[in-house]
């Protein structure tokens, strides 16, 4: 299932589906998130389990990239930690978790 959806993000989003979030924002028009200060912007960063290989940590990076209010999204295969930097008035840690199962993966708490 994991793998279709990514078939199907590769599909519709071809080479611009790994450009940085300013790059797409800018193309959806995104533009309170490109005119976020940093103080506005929050960071939270989880282990993620579920991940097989490389291509699920880039299609997570990819997929959160494109939800609102995301600014930024960085996911590591070996550790399985996803960092996201998000703005807390477009959206919540709820909406990021969801949006992580609907990919197929479970994000908890990342412990010190």
């Amino acid at each position: 299932m994991i793998r279709r959806q990514f078939i199907k993000l590769a599909t519709l989003t071809g080479a611009t589906g790994v450009a940085s979030f300013g790059a797409i924002g800018a193309l959806r028009g995104d533009s309170a998130t490109n005119t976020a200060h940093p103080k506005d912007i929050e960071t939270v960063t989880w282990h993620v389990k579920g991940f097989t290989c490389i291509t699920c940590a880039v299609g997570l990076e990819t997929m959160l990239r494109q939800e609102k209010g995301v600014v930024a999204a960085s996911a590591t295969y070996p550790q399985g930690v996803v960092t996201i930097q998000y703005l807390p008035d477009l959206v919540n840690q709820n909406a990021l978790h969801l949006a992580i199962a609907d990919l197929g993966f479970t994000a908890e708490n990342k412990k010190s």
